[in-house]
């Protein structure tokens, strides 16, 4: 470059404000380093460069002095960057963008978990004609939890990634991710909830699909008539529509298991801690011929006490009702026959040619950090531990509810024996993820139609095989539901 026009460019560079150094810069380090790049600049147009430069420039510079010009760049380049840090207050121009946690948010680990347990109460002007929906069991109670966890969860798939049916063909179930089976059974041993050893994962789309591998995979296949399936009422509500939908001759709905006195084979659903009441299950029937499937999808330390491990042959799992990630659809069963295992995966390569890949791997993802947090309880960073805060969350819950029910004479709660938890190492009461609610008012046959009439959605008892004087209300809704619903509950009884 000649002398001339790079003299005036330096000079240029350190005084104008707008020079393309300073727009591009995006930290308040850049700005000082601009700072002092230009004052250096300028010294240079003066000391360094050659006289026919300097020569150029004189009539511009002979009212200033060297000390002069000095001054005026560091008042300009003072002004920029206050101007700076003022904009960049209104901008976020010293915000960074996170990629992962940050010591601030290790921190503040206990300030946000004393968010998450704090219920939030809507404002005087909610719209308290709203329709609340508590029917389903949507958890989306966890979503405050997985937003503080930040990127710790997020998975990047490339498109190539995952494209065949296949995971591992050396598998028994063969459409099973190696990294899913490996978080599942890492996940157990640390919460101590069921025995891994021995067991074949198979995994399904979510719990549902696994139920009717079951019944398939446990029903013999030239039986003289469908095999009996029963549950004790109050039974999770899609056990009856599960069993008859498809109108199978291998298997058919047999009712309550309480009353249930037929010769012969047949299959009890055990569901422990129980969809709806929230009690631990035995089996009922306990009489020769039978095949029990144990279904503990509640069978985590925030609503009920690990007090021991769960030993059966074959036990079913979901990521639903444990983290709260209903969408992605997984389920898994622990068997230990292998050849029940290997008809289970007959149904669902039937039924689906396989279960997601993709929906593995996220939920892999989901239990690894879940059980880094589960690793470190009783640590000094153990409020992150997912158990520990959803525990609480939901024993806060719980205590607002009783407060809300006991308030009036009009509803009534169960009452649950407390256990030991052998996670938690402490003595704790259930609180399981479904109400159980009973209208008292004689003037109320019908609990369900009862609360419809107040705008709250929840799931009648005749569903479940009792009287319609119950009805099952969700408690993994979001804060701003639940809240309603008490406000509710107390005007009812006001």
């Amino acid at each position: 470059m000649a002398p001339e026009p790079f003299c005036f460019h330096l000079l240029g560079f350190a005084i104008n404000p707008t020079s393309s150094f300073f727009s591009s810069s995006h930290s308040l380090k850049a700005l000082c380093f601009h700072c002092s790049v230009s004052s250096t600049l300028l010294l240079l147009c003066f000391q360094v460069l050659p006289l026919p430069c300097f020569t150029k420039m004189a009539n511009f510079l002979s009212i200033f002095t060297i000390r002069n010009l000095l001054v005026l760049s560091l008042a300009l380049n003072v002004s920029l960057i206050m101007r700076a840090f003022f904009d960049g207050e209104k901008q976020g121009f010293f915000s960074v963008e996170q990629r992962g946690p940050s010591v601030d948010a290790d921190k503040e680990t206990h300030a946000t978990q004393r968010t998450l347990l704090s219920v939030s109460s809507s404002s005087d002007n909610e719209d308290m004609e709203r329709v609340i929906n508590l029917n389903h069991g949507d958890p989306t109670m966890y979503e405050k939890y997985w937003m503080m966890m930040g990127e710790r969860t997020t998975v990047v798939i490339p498109g190539w990634h995952s494209m065949s049916y296949f995971s591992d063909v050396k598998n028994l179930c063969w459409f099973l991710e190696p990294e899913f089976a490996k978080q599942v059974f890492r996940l157990h041993k640390s919460v101590g909830n069921a025995v891994t050893e021995g067991r074949h994962i198979v995994v399904g789309t979510g719990s549902s699909q696994l139920v009717l591998a079951a019944l398939f995979a446990l029903s013999p296949k030239d039986g003289s008539e469908p095999m009996s399936v029963v549950s004790t009422a109050p039974y999770y509500s899609s056990y009856p529509v599960m069993a008859n939908y498809l109108k199978s001759g291998l298997y058919n709905w047999a009712g309550d298991a309480q009353s249930f006195d037929k010769e012969g084979p047949y299959i009890e659903l055990i569901t422990s801690p129980n969809n709806p009441d929230g009690f631990i299950r035995q089996p009922t029937v306990n009489r020769t011929g039978g095949k029990l499937v144990h279904d503990l999808a509640y069978y985590w330390p925030q609503y009920t006490p690990i007090s021991s491990t769960a030993d059966h042959d074959l036990t079913l799992f979901t990521i639903t009702k444990l983290t709260g990630h209903a969408g992605s659809r997984i389920g898994w069963a622990l068997v230990k026959d292998p050849e029940v295992a290997k008809e289970m995966v007959k149904f669902i390569e039937l039924n689906t040619i396989g279960v997601c890949r993709v929906s593995q791997l996220r939920a892999a993802k989901i239990l690894e950090v879940l059980t880094n947090t589960t690793e470190k309880l009783g640590r000094s960073d153990s409020g992150e531990s997912f158990f520990e805060i959803s525990y609480h969350l939901m024993a806060e819950r719980w205590r607002l509810l009783r407060a809300a029910v006991n308030n009036g004479s009009m509803f009534s709660l169960p009452e649950f024996p407390p256990g030991f938890c052998h996670f938690l190492q402490q003595e704790t009461q259930p609180q399981p993820a479904f109400a159980w609610l009973k209208c008292e008012d004689d003037a109320v046959e019908d609990c369900e139609s009862f609360l419809r009439g107040h705008k709250i959605l929840a799931r009648g008892g005749r569903q479940f095989g009792v009287s319609p004087k119950y009805v099952r209300v969700s408690m993994l809704s979001r804060d701003i539901n639940f809240s309603l619903f008490l406000k509710r509950l107390s005007k009812i009884q006001s």
